[in-house]
């Protein structure tokens, strides 16, 4: 019985004894056949490259208009129909050549020409390439280099360099999954198998009539992939049932998502990670060089420091306050910095600008920047309690309606008494600007609203409904990551770069900090209350009023539109000047971040300023525009 015991525990416990010479063999040859499975679908789906197809280069190539000529004439040539076939006949040749037995040099050159021709070939193929293909492509390149190689130290640093990726891939992979709810709580694979793209219907049946097992099932994949790399503990006792596991998985995936190239992309690390979690004086593995342990542990506690310095320098320059900036306290004990331009002239007013939920006061430079050139209305710019500079101190469980409190008190605190006030609000601040006003009466002249949330749509946007179902555990996710240090990975995205130079480092350090996106949840979980028990109509508001939806917004979901009337309709009235408006070719952001987009909100704001000006008359308070009036007298 002991012996048995002892039999069954070596088959199913233990390290996998494989050569170096071996573990390419087998990584190679899975390998291949992806890339032979991938050249052969490409070849036969045909209409997908061709005109008005999904990967039609006419159209995909508008996406590298901004890489320089070279590459663009590169990626033409590659992208010709009678190249990229050529390239496929080419990858089917290499790979069923490399799936013949041998282990010559010419080996290397085939497994590199597949590495290097499918990172050429992925923008002609952008859509339909996946996950599978990128690790291919990793293996195949690391593998030829291997096998060109004739020192085994630096054939052993590659096969380390995979098998490290491999570590990464999976545990990367299972704490993103830990961070979303549905996972935590074990409901995930219902919701993947009921989707269309990667759905099973007969698996998703069995998830519903079993949530038990479903449960344990979801909860067993996070436990495979967070805890993947202990297959090298105890020299490597656990990697049998680990790769065992995670090849069940991959092939499960493939079976019930459609994902068939993963199976065999993903093994190709597993020997890698066989080979390399052997201790190391079994005589498979004899003279193994672990130096790039080593090296790799050092560069990791580097880039922890790196990570953690960047981060603390982000965070100061996220709180730094505006040169020449004001601050006032609220009164829940907020603190608001906020900058300002407002004339001395007592007869024009004041636009406070406030931003939607995450983004920041940069968000209006491109507005800001149009109205500053070419008027002397005065300008306020906040940010919200919690964001960038200004601090979040209330004990009290938040609500809107605090934000709005907030604003109140910065227009009593910030605006001359007797100055009139045209609030700006975008997103979430339109729907501040709107509950301030009736708080601040009169004191307000008009209500600018850009692309602005309405308190009904989570109720009536199905839309808004599904987003508000993915948008919290998002928005966890970011927060979660950039505390964890991965700020430090981010790359400037495209919103940032898009605004004025002198915007963007403040802008990208705020985006990058956690703070914001605590900031957002805080505000996310109150809107997400407050917005569905609304019910009943908009209270009517005397003033002025200026409505600007994004085309994309609506084009999307017709429903905002309406919403977008509604907010009109509720200022509309005997002496007002109320515009709806819709800004062609703007999403919710490039209304504001683009140069030329933005500018044009700018115009337009100004022309609204200048027509209640105009109706108005002497009595209004609203004064000169530098365009309009000459010098002396203003």
């Amino acid at each position: 019985m002991k012996s048995l015991a002892k039999k069954l525990t070596s088959t199913f416990l233990g390290p996998v004894p494989i050569s170096r010479d071996r573990t390419l063999a087998v990584s190679e040859r899975l390998s291949a056949l992806t890339s032979l499975t991938s050249s052969l679908e490409y070849i036969t789906h045909q209409r997908h490259i061709g005109r008005g197809g999904l990967n039609d280069w006419d159209i995909a190539r508008d996406v590298h208009a901004g890489s320089t000529r070279p590459t663009r004439r590169f990626l033409d040539a590659v992208s010709s129909p009678g190249a990229t076939k050529a390239l496929h006949v080419a990858r089917i040749a290499a790979s069923a050549a490399l799936l013949a037995p041998g282990n010559a040099r010419w080996r290397g050159a085939a497994n590199i020409f597949l590495g290097v021709s499918n990172a050429a070939l992925y923008p002609r193929h952008r859509y339909g390439t996946d996950g599978s293909d990128q690790v291919a492509s990793l293996v195949q390149t690391t593998a030829g280099m291997a096998r060109l190689s004739t020192q085994p130290a630096v054939q052993d640093a590659l096969l380390w360099y995979v098998a490290l990726q491999a570590n990464l891939s999976y545990v990367v992979s299972g704490w993103v999954k830990l961070l979303g709810a549905p996972w935590r709580e074990g409901s995930a694979l219902d919701g993947i198998m009921r989707t269309r793209t990667y759905g099973h219907e007969g698996f998703w049946n069995l998830t519903r009539r079993y949530p038990v097992p479903s449960r344990y099932l979801a909860h067993g994949v996070l436990a495979l992939e967070c805890l993947f790399p202990v297959a090298y503990l105890k020299g490597g006792s656990l990697v049998r049932p680990i790769l065992a596991s995670a090849a069940s998985f991959h092939v499960a995936n493939g079976y019930l998502m459609g994902l068939g190239r993963f199976v065999t992309s993903f093994t190709a690390m597993h020997p890698m990670v066989a080979y390399t979690s052997a201790p190391k004086h079994h005589p498979a593995v004899a003279g193994r060089d672990d130096r790039a342990l080593t090296t790799a542990a050092t560069m990791a506690a580097v880039g922890v420091t790196v990570a953690g310095f960047l981060a603390a320098m982000r965070r100061l320059r996220a709180t730094d306050p505006w040169p020449n900036g004001r601050v006032l306290t609220t009164r829940h004990g907020d603190v608001l910095h906020y900058n300002e331009r407002v004339p001395a002239d007592d007869r024009s007013p004041v636009l406070v600008f406030g931003t939607g939920m995450t983004s920041t006061a940069e968000h209006f430079s491109w507005i800001t920047n149009k109205l500053v050139a070419e008027s002397d209305y005065g300008i306020i710019t906040y940010s919200r309690a919690g964001y960038g500079p200004s601090q979040y101190h209330s004990s009290r469980p938040y609500s809107l309606q605090e934000s709005v409190d907030d604003l109140v008190d910065l227009v009593d605190g910030a605006v001359p008494e007797g100055r009139d006030v045209i609030l700006v609000g975008h997103s979430l601040g339109g729907e501040f600007a709107r509950r301030a006003a009736a708080e601040l009466g009169g004191r307000v002249r008009g209500l600018i609203y850009l692309d602005s949330s309405h308190p009904a749509e989570l109720t009536r946007s199905k839309q808004q409904q599904e987003t508000a179902d993915r948008l919290k555990d998002g928005l966890n996710m970011f927060s979660r990551s950039l505390r964890a240090g991965l700020g430090a990975l981010l790359v400037r995205p495209r919103w940032v770069q898009d605004l004025p130079a002198e915007a963007r480092s403040r802008a990208f350090a705020q985006y990058a900090d956690s703070k914001l996106w605590r900031a957002g949840i805080r505000e996310w979980e109150a809107t997400e209350r407050e917005f569905r028990e609304f019910t009943g109509d908009l209270p009517a508001i005397a003033s002025h009023a200026m409505v600007l939806s994004a085309q994309r917004t609506v084009d999307r979901d017709p429903e905002q539109l309406l919403m977008h009337n509604e907010l009109a309709a509720a200022h509309r009235g005997a002496g007002r000047v109320v515009h709806n408006s819709v800004l062609e070719g703007a999403d919710h952001d490039t209304m504001l971040t683009e140069a030329r987009l933005g500018s044009e909100v700018g115009r337009r704001i100004l022309a609204f300023l200048h027509e209640i000006e105009a109706h108005d008359g002497d009595g209004g308070g609203q004064r000169r525009s530098r365009g309009n009036q000459p010098k002396e007298a203003r």
